[in-house]
């Protein structure tokens, strides 16, 4: 069992900054490949990134490239989620989720735990 908790989350201006964090607690964390989505108001939860159990393997969906990256650090059962120049659009809860695989995961319905979750407002 592995228990996640996202933090970092919060209002920020167009083209601001926000770093997320996810802990994890339970198994062994270098054994899982993480995930964020975020899921906006009348939306789908849809997937933003992925990192590889490693960190060796990234993943973004289209709309985040060059804007947001993830990364992991293994020691702190912690993986983030840098966003830059952020968009209204960003505006969502954002989830971290994870599975123990060596595979990199891109798919909701993928992932075995998921986060609370963190609340992420970006106004124009």
């Amino acid at each position: 069992q592995v228990q996640l908790v996202e933090s970092g989350g919060g209002l920020v201006q167009a083209g601001g900054s926000l770093r997320l964090s996810c802990l994890a607690s339970g198994r062994t964390f270098s054994s899982y490949a993480m995930g964020w989505f975020r899921q906006a108001p009348g939306k789908e939860r849809e997937f933003v990134a992925a990192i590889s159990w490693r960190g060796f393997s990234t993943y973004y969906t289209d709309s985040v490239k060059g804007r947001f990256t993830i990364s992991r650090d293994n020691a702190k059962n912690t993986v983030y989620l840098q966003m830059n120049s952020l968009k209204p659009e960003d505006t969502a809860v954002y989830y971290c989720a994870a599975r123990e695989t060596t595979a990199t995961m891109i798919r909701e319905l993928q992932y075995d735990y998921w986060g609370q979750g963190t609340q992420v407002t970006v106004s124009s």
